[in-house]
């Protein structure tokens, strides 16, 4: 991919220190060897969600448990671990280049170990152990790029980044549902866990660190190191850094959570195969993300020329645009299965309309992460990001899935007591009888439990598919709320900037 955030100057030795600036084509090996680190970050957190239609199947999980172990299982260690390693990232000591290096070392391992799990808790510990991994990846990562591309290209190198999501869910998606389907699921784990442990040894030996290179100014010798509560009081003050917080929290709370249960709605509700669910949204997830994600940055760098707030017009304007274009693609029926009704199939029409609010929803990173470091001193960032990430990942991935199943699983029962039985649970009354289905359907003997209560099968498979239909549409309303956040973030994102400008 062509960029050209490396084309202008490159970083240059801060005053007073020795080093010889990066050459451009170091600048731009160092970006596009993070840019794989995080896309593989980004294949081994997401490619569980991809896989969730026959973990559920193996292990009869409901929607909350399956939400628990996308969401709020992994997000936990990954956001509390996060800060500590941020801080010690912010270390003028420290090598952050080796912190991101061993992390990938952590996070291959644990995500190979998940293949390897033969129930629920083995697969709940091993999801635990990459988002331990993976705590080391961002956070010193996002200053090292800070310290390596010039000011004026900051957004664009953050954003050309961040297209690690996209693209890392592109290749989720689609190797994760084809091997699955000719395979297994564990394999699907192993095989995309391993070569991160080859791509650790290489960044190791060959991304530069500025600070060793003489690019970034030691802290003065008689300057204290700033402690954690100073580091917090310091950002407290800093009322954009807030606003660009929670608005990003409130989109990755829509953004996991929807990721972790396209491929279920597609699957139950439009009964796609896992092979072509997986490449549909690769596609539509991958590519409609990877464009909007570096877009953000280019749109987000070239109106701040004239007004910084475009920080957060951006995102916000992008946010209102998506909502209906993401309920009309919810709102589609079910075509014939496999995908099999041509130009005219109305799952293929919402598939294709789910791209643009993807795309839409995909702007955001450049400009908030952009506006994140702009606002904030070199002796804050790994920290102020660690912080930041803190929160998006404990609400967004967190509680995105969790509170998303809890919500799919609530909205069923809702259902099922209005179509068939009032008291009856969703979960105990359905999913031995999906279960049993399942086992006849590959020519195993079954105890024919939909035959023997035909209203009760019915009846569960429209509570199933209208609690996730109406799950996955509720959630999108709840990005209004992030609209809000951005927009009172403009009346002060100027100020910080400017204050932050003063200061350096």
């Amino acid at each position: 991919m062509s960029t050209n955030l490396t084309q202008a100057k490159p970083a240059s030795p801060a005053p007073g220190t020795p080093g010889q600036p990066l050459t451009p084509g170091q600048v731009r090996y160092a970006l596009w060897l993070l840019l794989i680190i995080y896309t593989l970050n980004f294949l081994d957190r997401q490619i569980v969600n991809i896989l969730a239609g026959p973990i559920k199947a193996e292990f009869n999980l409901s929607n909350t448990q399956m939400g628990l172990l996308t969401g709020l299982a992994f997000a936990f260690v990954y956001t509390v671990l996060g800060i500590p390693i941020a801080r010690y990232a912010d270390r003028f000591s420290s090598n952050r280049v080796g912190i991101i290096a061993g992390a990938l070392v952590l996070w291959s391992l644990f995500t190979a170990l998940c293949g390897l799990a033969q129930n629920y808790v083995q697969l709940l510990l091993a999801r635990i152990g990459v988002g331990i991994g993976e705590a080391g990846c961002t956070p010193p990562a996002h200053s090292l790029i800070s310290d390596t591309a010039p000011p004026e290209k900051r957004a664009s190198a953050l954003a050309f980044y961040s297209m690690g999501v996209p693209i890392g869910t592109f290749f989720a998606f689609a190797f994760g549902g084809w091997i699955a389907q000719a395979l297994d699921w564990r394999w699907a784990f192993l095989l995309v866990g391993l070569p991160g442990i080859l791509l650790a040894v290489v960044a190791w030996f060959t991304i530069k660190e500025p600070r060793r290179l003489g690019l970034v100014a030691p802290p003065k010798a008689d300057a204290p190191a700033m402690s954690f509560g100073e580091a917090l009081k310091a950002l407290a003050s800093i009322r954009s850094y807030w606003y660009a917080s929670f608005g990003a929290a409130v989109l990755a709370f829509i953004g996991y959570g929807q990721i972790a249960f396209l491929g279920i709605f597609y699957g139950e509700v439009h009964t796609t195969p896992l092979a072509q669910i997986g490449l549909a949204l690769a596609v539509v997830i991958g590519i409609g993300g990877a464009i909007g994600t570096y877009a953000g940055g280019q749109i987000a760098d070239a109106a701040a020329k004239k007004d910084t707030r475009a920080y957060f017009s951006v995102p916000a304007i992008a946010m209102i645009a998506s909502t209906p274009l993401f309920f009309a693609a919810m709102m589609l029926p079910s075509g014939p299965p496999g995908l099999s009704g041509g130009l005219a199939d109305p799952t293929l029409w919402s598939l294709a309309l789910l791209i643009v609010p993807i795309f839409l929803n995909s702007l955001w990173y450049g400009p908030v992460y952009a506006s994140i470091q702009g606002v904030v001193g070199p002796e804050l960032r790994a920290s102020a990001v660690a912080i930041m990430l803190f929160i998006v990942n404990m609400i967004g991935l967190g509680f995105g899935p969790t509170l998303l199943g809890m919500l799919a699983d609530g909205l069923s029962n809702w259902r099922l007591a209005d179509l068939i039985a009032v008291g009856k649970d969703f979960n105990s009354a359905c999913l031995p009888l999906f279960a049993d289905n399942r086992l006849i359907a590959a020519g195993q003997v079954g105890q024919g439990l939909a035959a023997a209560n035909p209203d009760l099968a019915a009846a569960c498979s429209i509570a199933r598919d209208d609690g996730l239909r109406w799950g996955l549409i509720v959630s999108g309303l709840i990005g209004l709320v992030a609209v809000a956040l951005f927009w009172l973030g403009r009346g002060s994102i100027r100020e910080d900037l400017a204050r932050a400008n003063a200061a350096a």
